[in-house]
């Protein structure tokens, strides 16, 4: 798993990295004739006082630990509090349980309801003839701790069989 960077670090790197790309670029502005060498001593980058002299470890701008100076003041970067992920409100138990049973062409569903909500449940039947019309029964309302009983049929062979929950 990945740690996740503050907005303050993340504008801490984007301030150094902008740092180290425009560097270079004024050195390039200088005067045509211009050494590089001493237009970049004198812009600070080396040999100026701040700077490490010869010989010196020369900090590591990434490492917050080393020293450096990063250009940007974390005092003055806004804070904002850690991001929560909100939690999901509690989900409402619904829906009754069924049982599909297909014998043949006939079709019968069993549904008992556990829960205190209303349960509307549909059978619908698909027929493997093209010729024989699918079927859907009603709409019927299974109360809290009510068995319900559907039935239907096919002339010849049932494809599949299902039954829709809708809340009552």
């Amino acid at each position: 798993m990945r740690p996740i960077r503050s907005r303050t670090t993340t504008l801490l790197a984007a301030a150094i990295v902008l740092t180290g790309l425009l560097a270079p670029g004024a050195a390039a502005d200088a005067a045509p004739g211009a050494d590089p060498a001493a237009v970049a001593g004198a812009e600070g980058v080396a040999g100026s006082e701040g700077a490490p002299a010869a010989g010196e470890a020369v900090p590591d701008p990434l490492d917050p630990l080393s020293g450096a100076e990063a250009g940007v003041d974390p005092a003055e970067l806004p804070v904002e509090p850690p991001a929560q992920p909100t939690r999901p409100g509690r989900r409402e138990l619904f829906g009754a349980d069924c049982d599909t049973e297909i014998a043949g062409s006939h079709v019968t569903a069993r549904c008992h309801n556990p829960y205190p909500g209303t349960d509307l449940v549909r059978l619908h039947i698909e027929c493997d003839r093209w010729w024989d019309l699918d079927s859907d029964t009603v709409a019927v309302a299974v109360g809290p701790a009510d068995l319900l009983q559907l039935t239907g049929r096919c002339w010849k062979e049932v494809r599949s069989a299902w039954v829709s929950h809708q809340r009552g």
